[in-house]
């Protein structure tokens, strides 16, 4: 299939991806095989499509979430209830590469394309299931959603402060969920032109609770062979100190961190002055100085108090020690460093322009290809008519709501 909407340049250039996908977790992960070159066609529902349309409608008219997960990709709006916009689809997947999903509970199996199904009538295609907790648990029936995976998988315990604990500011179970499958999307297909043997499409089901409990790696090892639930302290680490956040003297917070004791004595001696804490035995290693964070974080925002931000840095900076400044959003829109290094680009809506961050991945000689964020249903005639439709079968398909 081929699209003027995107280059032909780019690594996943000449791979289609048909996603059935709402929220963030599934469009993570097809908004980032996009941003390799990839064609993605996002089937929506005609009645509202993808429900992060929804949430809000900052930006133009439209709604943060969408804007920021759907650029590039293709909207075509079918009916899957109905036996023509399946048959669509089926078609669509004829001449699909990969097709992403991540629907309630029980959804496609209801529609006859869980992943045995499209192995059956599709045997090439690589079919991706996102789900909340896997197959086989007591817990597969259950909607999952960042902040109640979050919850589940014990992460909300180790945020915020003890006795008030908190989600992750950013929806990390279904963003890392996302890039998971990416990555396995990525890895099947390399296996495929590597000759490998492996001809066939496999299914690959990737669980946004087994993602969280990947990343409460260390929390969990730690507790299972301390036998203690380490407590939240809020911007620091159960791991290591000094790590923390402090005031400075003109009202900013720096944060300092420290990993190994050859940073800990240059942060004693060089940055605070306070050689007589570097050769204290109670606080010679990382453990010693974890049991006694309360004296040493008190010590460094003692310092940090009497100096102002812009200081406070470049003698970290001097000394070798990590530092950053704690921003908000819009310090973060407005940041210099982004400025400098040209991260900006403009991507259109159907309200209008607006700014969008490239991906992170920097590759020599290919720059993500930044599309438009589609209308509901925008591509869904010229998508039918690449398919054979006729002009009249598609007016019919309209005229009977199986597509927009």
């Amino acid at each position: 299939m081929t699209t003027s909407e995107q280059p032909s340049a780019g690594p996943l250039a000449g791979i289609t991806v048909v996603t059935l996908e709402q929220a963030v977790s599934a469009p993570m992960c097809t908004r980032t095989l996009g941003d390799f070159g990839a064609r993605v066609v996002k089937v929506e529902n005609p009645k509202g499509g993808d429900f992060a349309r929804h949430y809000d409608d900052v930006v133009h008219g439209q709604a943060a979430h969408f804007v920021w997960l759907n650029r590039g990709k293709e909207s075509v709006a079918l009916d899957l209830k109905d036996p023509t916009g399946m048959a669509v689809l089926h078609r669509l997947l004829d001449r699909a590469d990969v097709v992403v999903s991540n629907l309630a509970p029980g959804a496609t199996a209801k529609l006859g394309i869980t992943p045995d199904d499209l192995a059956a009538r599709h045997p090439d295609l690589i079919a991706v299931e996102v789900d909340g907790y896997g197959p086989g648990g007591p817990l597969s029936h259950k909607r999952a959603y960042d902040l109640l995976v979050q919850a589940e998988s014990g992460a909300c315990s180790i945020t915020g402060h003890p006795g008030a604990p908190a989600k992750p500011g950013p929806p990390m179970a279904d963003v890392c969920t996302g890039l998971y499958a990416a990555i396995s999307v990525l890895a099947l297909l390399a296996g495929r032109g590597l000759g490998n043997g492996n001809t066939a499409g496999p299914a690959v089901s990737v669980s946004m609770f087994d993602t969280m409990a990947e990343m409460m790696g260390y929390a969990l090892t730690y507790t299972r062979h301390s036998g203690v639930d380490q407590v939240p302290i809020g911007m620091g680490s159960p791991a290591v100190a000094p790590y923390g956040a402090y005031r400075t003297a003109d009202g900013h917070t720096v944060v300092l961190g420290t990993t190994n004791d050859r940073e800990w004595q240059r942060l004693a001696r060089e940055l605070i002055e306070r050689a007589d804490l570097a050769d204290d035995a109670r606080y010679a290693g990382n453990a010693d100085r974890v049991r006694n964070r309360d004296v040493l974080d008190a010590a460094i925002a003692a310092w940090c108090a009497r100096h102002p931000l812009e200081y406070v840095q470049r003698r970290a900076d001097d000394a070798g020690i990590g530092n950053s400044r704690y921003n908000t959003p819009s310090d973060v829109i407005a940041h210099p460093h982004l400025a400098a290094r040209d991260r900006w680009r403009t991507v259109e809506t159907p309200g209008g322009p607006t700014p969008a961050l490239l991906p992170p991945p920097v590759v020599a000689g290919y720059e993500q290809p930044m599309g438009a964020i589609p209308a509901l249903g925008e591509h869904t005639g010229a998508v039918l008519a690449e398919l054979g439709y006729s002009a009249d079968e598609i007016a019919a398909m309209r005229a009977s709501g199986s597509a927009l």
